[in-house]
């Protein structure tokens, strides 16, 4: 996610270096989060599965076929193989899956609103867990090599994240080329660590059956249950795939996954467990005992690196997904700030990356281990990954033209896995597992209130509105005084006359010689194309429409927009045009269509919003603020 290479680039230039400059550009960034999953992902499966008793093998090989299997079956077939294709003109992720399904239906569904809001609270949810446990797991190699360490490990851990999250304002454009090489060096290290261990029982091959998982299931009951809630730990970072999608292409993504990623974790989770068979006790870090005490402290740095490059591309992933949320209407503006000036997508959103540090420190001060926090960590991801399952079933079905028999019998054996790791998952409620579902619920109640206070709001404003029709008419048989130049008037609803057209009548009493009545619509698409950015209608001899459409994976630019308008007849002048937006002020009301407590925390979020003048990139010269009071 920090690298931001849009699928249309993958066409320009020579095909085959794109191919696998884009490949390496994915081993560094779209497998960091299920690419540090070693490092605890075993240990704490078979940790859940022994409860205390000795190690046992049919516990091993038990363990390791579900996570086996749970990556051909959770990660590779769904995601990688299914889901990859299922683009939105070439972008991917939970927010992007629910557009195709609208447009898919070809109306509004709120099932589908639902589940894309609750998979996109899950993965923000997820993007303050990642680095928390990822850093501290990493950290925690420290008292092997030196156990006097041990107390050190939560600070150095704190110090790391803060500098991780300090840095964010400076862009990750200068270190982003170093994350495939990075990457590639962390997943050769898994693989021949794997590779040197399998010789200490290379029975471990034997857990390839799947045998060993059903027995598993069968024979040991809810331990089976509570086991599979930490295997699940091995595919977290399953569904970054389907996000970055846009950033590198379908096939870059499949290539790294199957012919090198796959290989090199499958390989590194079969030499732990060989290890754990030759000597039970190295499942106190079954990670870190697979090298000599001399590869000890270079493991731990190049762990850590890893680990800071798994964070660093979940909190942009995190950037890239709130803006989405904006511009498809679920949350307030925030501001946004670019790092790069060739990769649109390299954004910064100083807000969420406060936020985003809060409760990162706060994950790691409340459990202090990466064991604590395992019982947090994978029900955010199992719930995203339900809702994109449900959603893939509705864009299989509609959209691809299937059968719904044929899509069903495809989806659901996907969704019934992943409803299954979801039900085992939340066995770890209270051992924390409810901190992801408090600010899951948290963010949906946000994202609900800010839909629901909107249309209150344009309700209520629409019954004072004056049709723009009505208007043009008074004008013309009584004009006012009018003076030169463009006026811009920003509105939602290009059929009444905006607020701020109004009071500039009623209170200047003069009209400007050309107006402006400016609609900014989000477009169910990621991007839309320059042809279409601009629509323009001649209402009379002094009023247009203009309607400009951006994808909702886009940053509306209004002047650069505007400048298209000039092939269409309009003369723009950016020196000689002011742009009038209205700046509302809210109060609750006495009667309102939502509780006391949802209408004080819409008129809080409303109040929070960053100012249209700044989201839009109008510049701050050319606009007139009109200011009207509302009760909401």
């Amino acid at each position: 996610m920090a690298v931001s290479v849009s699928s249309s680039e993958v066409q320009e230039g020579p095909v085959t270096s794109n191919f696998w400059a884009l490949t390496l550009g994915s081993i560094g960034v779209v497998f960091g989060d299920i690419g540090t999953s070693p490092l605890y992902a075993f240990r704490e499966a078979v940790a859940g599965a022994t409860h205390g008793q000795p190690v046992s093998r049919i516990i091993v090989l038990g363990v390791l076929s579900l996570i086996l299997w749970a990556l051909f079956i959770v990660v590779t077939s769904k995601y990688v193989l299914l889901l990859l294709r299922a683009d939105n003109n070439g972008e991917g992720g939970t927010l992007s899956l629910m557009a195709l399904g609208q447009r898919a239906l070809g109306r509004r569904s709120w099932l589908l609103l639902a589940l894309g809001v609750v998979g996109a609270s899950m993965f923000i949810g997820d993007s303050m867990i990642t680095p928390a446990i990822s850093v501290l797991s990493a950290v925690e190699g420290l008292k092997l090599a030196t156990p006097a360490l041990q107390h050190y490990v939560v600070p150095v851990t704190i110090v790391i994240l803060v500098v991780l999250f300090s840095v964010q304002r400076i862009g990750t454009g200068r270190v982003a080329s170093a994350f495939g090489p990075v990457m590639v060096v962390w997943f050769a290290t898994l693989a021949v660590m794997g590779l040197v261990h399998i010789k200490d029982d290379p029975s471990v091959l034997a857990a390839i059956n799947p045998y060993y998982a059903l027995q598993f299931l069968l024979t040991h009951g809810t331990i089976g249950l509570v086991t599979l809630g930490a295997v699940f730990l091995a595919v977290t970072g399953g569904e970054a795939l389907y996000a970055d999608l846009g950033h590198f292409g379908r096939k870059p993504i499949q290539s790294g996954w199957l012919f090198f990623v796959l290989p090199s974790l499958l390989l590194n989770y079969f030499g732990q467990g060989a290890l754990v068979l030759s000597d039970p006790s190295a499942i106190e870090n079954s990670f870190y005992r697979m090298v000599p005490d001399f590869l000890l402290l270079p493991l731990v740095v190049l762990a850590t690196a890893a680990t800071v490059i798994a964070s660093q591309a979940v909190i942009t992933g995190a950037y890239s997904l709130v803006r989405q949320a904006v511009q498809l209407g679920l949350l307030p503006r925030f501001e946004v700030r670019y790092t790069s000036e060739s990769h649109a997508g390299q954004i910064y959103l100083p807000r969420v990356n406060r936020l985003l540090l809060v409760g990162v420190l706060l994950l790691v001060l409340m459990f202090h281990t990466s064991s604590g926090l395992a019982s947090a960590y994978g029900i955010a991801v199992s719930t995203t990954m339900v809702a994109d399952g449900i959603m893939g079933f509705v864009v299989i079905w509609k959209l691809w033209n299937w059968r719904a028999a044929t899509a069903a019998a495809v989806i659901v054996p996907f969704v019934v896995v992943d409803m299954t790791f979801l039900s085992a998952n939340l066995l770890k409620l209270f051992e924390g597992a409810w901190v992801p579902l408090l600010f899951g619920a948290a963010m949906a109640a946000m994202i609900w209130t800010w839909r629901r206070g909107t249309a209150i709001l344009i309700a209520k404003t629409r019954r004072i509105e004056v049709p723009l029709d009505d208007l043009i008419k008074s004008l013309e048989k009584r004009p006012p005084h009018i003076v030169k130049g463009t006026a811009v008037f920003l509105t939602s609803d290009p059929g009444f006359v905006p607020t701020a057209l109004l009071h500039n009548l009623k209170h200047n009493k003069v009209l400007h010689e050309h107006n402006v009545i400016l609609t900014i619509e989000t477009a169910q698409t990621p991007r839309v194309d320059v042809s279409e950015r601009v629509y323009m209608e001649r209402v009379s001899d002094k009023f247009s429409k203009v309607r400009l459409r951006f994808g909702f994976m886009e940053s509306p630019n209004v002047p650069k927009a505007l400048v298209i308008a000039r092939k269409l007849g309009w003369q723009f002048d950016i020196m000689a045009t002011s742009f009038f937006v209205s700046r509302r002020s809210l109060k609750p009301a006495a009667q309102s269509g939502m509780p006391l407590w949802q209408d004080h925390l819409f008129i809080a979020m409303s109040r929070s919003a960053n100012d249209a003048t700044d989201y839009f990139q109008i510049p701050t010269g050319r606009v007139v603020e009109v200011g009207t009071q509302v009760t909401i």
